[in-house]
């Protein structure tokens, strides 16, 4: 694999006109075990890329070697957030202003392009810049390859959490702090 190039995208219009890229890359990736998404869960992601587009902080990073690799967005969250409702977590942790949280909301590599790094550049190219607290994300715990990454990125799991739809899948909650401690 040549070397990646990323390019960002903060524009809802911008990242409107990337979906026809990024949804056959995300069927592709989700298809695989342990993931086994189908024609629904394409239906969901685009529906909520639709929405997360448009809010606050969006950030949308896509790889490129040839053709589009890999591709990893997220947002701030909200004071409305329900992000961590299910989690049972101390109301100081989980309050959220917009600005003190920023959630990976996807990250996907293109199966022939993994083992090569474009996940751990994907992640840093869509945090970069970000002036908050922590990174937060939910991931597959059966996902293990990707648990990994996010562990050896400085991730710590807070919980397990179950979206509210049917049949909805149990995710690893993570969190990186991003704050440093003065030194003396």
């Amino acid at each position: 694999m040549e070397k990646p190039v990323f390019e960002t995208v903060t524009d809802a219009v911008d990242a409107a006109r990337m979906l026809d890229e990024i949804a056959p890359l995300y069927e592709q990736v989700f298809a695989e075990p342990p993931y086994f998404e189908g024609p629904r869960d394409l239906a969901d992601f685009l529906e909520g890329y639709d929405k997360f587009r448009t809010m606050p902080g969006f950030r949308l990073v896509l790889a490129r070697s040839g053709g589009l690799v890999g591709f990893a967005f997220g947002v701030l969250l909200q004071s409305d957030s329900r992000w961590w409702d299910s989690l049972g977590l101390a109301p100081e942790f989980t309050r959220e202003d917009g600005h003190r949280t920023f959630v990976i909301r996807e990250l996907a590599v293109a199966p022939e392009c993994r083992r090569h790094g474009l996940g751990r550049g994907l992640h840093t190219a869509v945090i970069k810049g970000a002036e908050v607290d922590r990174i937060t994300l939910a991931v597959r715990p059966e996902a293990e390859a990707a648990v990994r990454m996010y562990e050896a990125l400085g991730y710590q799991d807070v919980g397990d959490m179950t979206p509210s739809w049917d049949g909805a899948p149990v995710y690893r909650c993570m969190v990186r702090d991003l704050r440093r401690t003065p030194r003396r």
